[in-house]
């Protein structure tokens, strides 16, 4: 390869083509998240819980953290997401509207002994869930 007074235009087009090669570029490139997250590139989206699960932590902890499946209004997906929180869980009832978000692990993906779930509850009915489990706020009676 030469490294010569005018080969500049040749280590140009060889590093384009390279590139290439290097998945973070790639994936970034092509709009590979876009495309498969849930959430469509947006940092929250609500949904409605369909239901209440309890997903077993990873070795070597033993405890059934609380979670609920929540189908987005947007597209009609279907996603796990953590409550945080002692019992925040019990603020949370089925058909209620909840706002998700990412739950902060590593290049988006599950974070700690949570295997497959990737997203956090922040809010129930457009209320904070930090607020309500600190009994700073009510939820409202329908």
């Amino acid at each position: 390869m030469g490294m010569g007074e005018f080969a500049g235009k040749k280590l140009e087009d060889r590093r384009h083509k390279f590139r290439w090669k290097k998945s973070d570029y790639a994936r970034r490139v092509l709009k590979l998240k876009k495309k498969h997250d849930p959430l469509e590139g947006a940092p929250q989206a609500k949904g409605i819980v369909l239901e209440k699960v309890g997903i077993e932590a990873k070795q070597p902890n033993s405890a059934i953290r609380k979670c609920v499946r929540v189908q987005l209004l947007k597209n009609g997906r279907q996603v796990t997401a953590f409550c945080p929180g002692d019992k925040a869980v019990t603020f949370i009832d089925e058909h209620d509207e909840v706002t998700i978000e990412g739950i902060g692990g590593r290049k988006s993906r599950s974070m700690g002994d949570i295997s497959g779930v990737r997203y956090k509850v922040i809010a129930v009915n457009d209320l904070s869930l930090n607020e309500l489990w600190h009994h700073r706020k009510e939820k409202p009676q329908r």
